[in-house]
C-alpha cells in the first residue's frame, strides 16, 4: 500500500482542485440549513467539521435513475409487428466523494451484499460503484445521536472507503486503504507523514472510548422475531411516528426501489425511484389487500429488517452504519435505538412464552 501524507490546511483547496481536473470531486457544502454532498469547484467551502445531512448513497444509487429507453418501432408493411429497441444508458462518471464519514463508507458495505452479491448482480450499482472512490474523514468527535461502535463499525472504520483522512494539528494524515486510492497521494501538494501517522492512529483509537460503552445488539436477530407477533408492542413503540419517511431518504443502508416506466408514443423510458417502507403504499396490492396495513406493521419491518432479517441473511452483519440520521432528522424524535433495547429486554406475555 502506498505511503501515507500528510496535507496541510492551506493546500486542502488546491489539491482537491487537482483532483478536480482528473474526475468529477463531491464534497460536502452547506445548501441552507442543511450539508449536502455538491460538484466542487474552485472557491468552495467544504464542509469537515460537521456531519453532512445527507449520505452519499445517491452518487452509487440515485434517488431516481433512467435504466434504459425503448423505442417500438412497426414493420411499414406489416403495421401489426412491431419490433422493440432497447437503448441501455449506464455511463457512469468517474468520481471522488470527499469528506464522508465512516459510516457513510460503510454504508456501501450493506449494499455490496444485495447488489453485488454472489447470485444476482445489479449492472447499475456495479458500474457507479466501480467509479466511485470515498475520502473518508475520521471522526475525533462524535453527536449524541452517533452510534457506529454498537453496529460493527467505528468513528475511524475504514470499511468501504479507499482514502482515509485524520485530522491533526494543522492538517490531515492521508492513507490509502484500497489499491483504487493510491494514486490520489500521488502529489507534490501532499508530503510523507513520517512520524504523524502514529499519532493519528493513537487519535483514531480513542474516539471510540469516546462514545462510551457500546450496546450490544447481536441478540436483536432473535429478540425481535420473538415480539414480532406483539403488536402491542409494535404499536406503543411506533405511537408518534408520523410516516413521513424522513429515516429512511436519509439513511446511507436503505436499498429499496420501485420502477415505473414513462412513455408518450411510441417511446420510453424504464426509471428505477427510492421507495420508503413507512409508505402506506409500499405493500399495498393491486387486489386492494396491504399486509402492512398500520405504521406499528410498517416500523416493525424496518427495524425488524435492519437487526433480525437481513442479520439472518448476511452473516449476522446489521444492515445499520449507526450514522444516527434518522434519530436527529425525525421530525418526532423516534429512536431506532431505542426501539431494538425496548425490544431485547421485551418480557413475552405468558401464553406467548410457551
Amino acid at each position: 500500500m502506498a505511503e501515507a501524507k500528510y496535507l496541510h490546511h492551506d493546500k486542502l483547496s488546491a489539491w482537491l482542485e487537482e483532483v478536480a481536473g482528473k474526475m468529477r470531486v463531491l464534497a460536502p457544502v452547506r445548501q441552507g440549513d442543511a450539508v449536502v454532498f455538491a460538484p466542487y469547484a474552485s472557491g468552495v467551502q467544504v464542509e469537515m467539521d460537521k456531519q453532512a445531512t445527507t449520505p452519499p448513497k445517491g452518487v452509487v444509487f440515485p434517488a431516481s435513475e433512467e435504466l434504459l429507453r425503448y423505442d417500438y418501432q412497426k414493420n411499414p408493411e406489416q403495421p401489426g409487428q412491431v419490433d422493440v429497441e432497447l437503448l441501455p444508458v449506464i455511463q457512469p462518471e468517474p468520481t471522488l466523494v470527499f469528506g464522508c464519514r465512516s459510516c457513510d463508507a460503510r454504508g456501501f458495505v450493506i449494499f455490496d451484499r444485495v447488489y453485488a452479491g454472489q447470485t444476482y448482480k445489479d449492472p447499475y450499482y456495479l458500474a457507479r460503484r466501480e467509479a466511485t472512490l470515498f475520502a473518508v474523514i475520521a471522526c475525533l468527535r462524535h453527536d449524541i445521536t452517533c452510534f457506529c461502535h454498537s453496529v460493527g463499525g467505528g468513528p475511524g472504520d475504514a470499511q468501504g472507503a479507499d482514502l482515509l483522512l485524520t485530522p491533526i494539528e494543522d492538517g490531515y494524515v492521508v492513507e490509502a486503504v484500497s489499491e483504487r486510492g493510491a494514486p490520489l497521494l500521488d502529489s507534490p501538494l501532499l508530503e510523507p507523514a513520517r512520524d504523524k501517522v502514529e499519532q493519528a492512529q493513537t487519535l483514531r483509537d480513542k474516539a471510540p472510548r469516546n462514545m462510551g460503552n457500546p450496546t450490544d445488539f447481536a441478540p436483536a436477530r432473535d429478540k425481535l422475531m420473538a415480539v414480532f407477533d406483539d403488536m402491542d408492542f409494535w404499536e406503543d413503540v411506533s405511537a408518534k411516528c408520523i410516516s413521513c419517511g424522513a429515516c429512511t431518504y436519509l439513511c446511507p443502508t436503505c436499498y429499496c426501489f420501485n420502477i415505473t416506466d414513462e412513455g408518450a408514443g411510441l417511446s420510453g423510458r424504464r426509471v428505477r425511484s427510492w421507495d420508503n417502507c413507512m409508505s402506506s403504499q409500499f405493500t399495498f396490492e393491486a387486489s386492494g389487500h396491504n399486509p402492512r396495513p398500520t405504521k406499528a406493521h410498517r416500523l416493525k419491518n424496518r427495524v425488524g429488517h435492519k437487526f433480525s432479517y437481513y442479520p439472518a441473511l448476511h452473516d449476522g452483519l446489521i444492515s445499520c452504519c449507526g450514522c444516527g440520521r434518522c434519530i436527529k432528522s425525525c421530525p418526532v424524535s423516534v429512536d431506532i435505538r431505542e426501539i431494538v433495547v425496548r425490544a431485547m429486554g421485551h418480557a413475552l406475555p405468558a401464553k406467548d412464552k410457551d
